[in-house]
């Protein structure tokens, strides 16, 4: 047998032992993919989901509304409940963990338009990039198989259809990242089934990078100073009740400085109190503001 029947052979086993457990998420153009990891259970992006009701469209064509039952917005993962009816269940067995060069199958059913198999390589490992909201995802697979938009939340696979990762984010020229399908991710997911959502601390604000915040106070005459900008403050959020608004800049949080959106994120996943006190500059006058923690869309 040639090389490209060995290809073809393993496309098609690979589409015949997972694509039954692969679905779309959504209708018509769709927005993402999924998968089955249990009965009663599709695993997806987070950033796949909108609304309450999520239309889950089965291999066979079928439709089923499933409603989420966990989410991690930063993780950009979530757990959502629906009628399987005996669809296949995707084979998570914790394969070796894949190394530079390893062959991988992407399966993706773009807003239940059908399945796709596509054949690539890993060409990265250990990778890091942005959720949803801005804070790191790291270890994440980098390879190369193609991909349609509407592919995110689909497997990646090996040869012989076992669960590799969860492809959530288009580099762009011809790459994508995915979450691996490890002991980590497992225990997160089934956190997420049992109706654990993540809800780390937030502010409640949108802000921008320490350089920006640089050049914006020197267009307007201010001196220069290392900080977060705030450029947005969420009605209702804490960082609203605490009198945040529209260009402070966060230069400290509880004595630490803040030079870049991480060392507050970072601060906020240390936090152990209810509260956190911010230096703030606003124009040139320093102030301090209090912080009664919750849980808001932004950082």
């Amino acid at each position: 047998m040639g090389l490209l029947d060995e290809i073809q052979t393993d496309i098609q086993r690979v589409a015949e032992h997972a694509g039954g457990a692969v679905v779309g998420i959504g209708q018509r153009w769709g927005v993402g993919s999924g998968v089955v990891i249990d009965e009663g259970h599709v695993l997806t992006n987070a950033h796949n989901i909108r609304g309450e009701k999520i239309t889950v469209t089965f291999a066979d064509g079928r439709t089923a509304d499933g409603r989420v039952l966990g989410a991690d917005v930063d993780g950009d993962l979530a757990v959502i409940e629906v009628d399987t009816a005996g669809s296949p269940v995707i084979d998570w067995t914790f394969a070796t963990p894949p190394r530079i060069g390893t062959p991988v199958f992407a399966l993706a059913n773009p807003g239940g338009r059908g399945l796709r198999v596509t054949l690539g390589f890993v060409t990265g490992i250990e990778r890091t990039f942005r959720g949803p909201r801005g804070r790191r995802i790291t270890g994440s697979l980098e390879h190369n198989a193609p991909l349609l938009p509407g592919s995110s939340g689909g497997p990646i696979t090996t040869a012989a259809g076992q669960l590799l990762g969860l492809n959530t984010n288009r580099l762009g020229e011809g790459f994508y990242l995915a979450i691996p399908a490890d002991e980590n991710l497992r225990a997160q997911v089934e956190r997420l089934a049992r109706g654990e959502s993540a809800m780390p601390p937030r502010l409640g604000i949108a802000v921008a990078p320490a350089q920006l915040a640089r050049r914006l106070r020197r267009a307007v005459g201010l001196p220069d100073a290392d900080g977060l900008l705030v450029r947005e403050v969420e009605d209702g959020s804490p960082a609203s009740r605490a009198g945040l608004t529209h260009g402070d800049l966060i230069t400290s949080a509880d004595g630490r400085s803040i030079r870049g959106i991480d060392d507050l994120f970072d601060l906020l996943d240390a936090a152990t109190n209810a509260e956190i006190e911010l230096s703030v500059i606003r124009g040139a006058e320093q102030r301090t503001v209090t912080v009664a923690l919750g849980e808001t869309a932004d950082a």
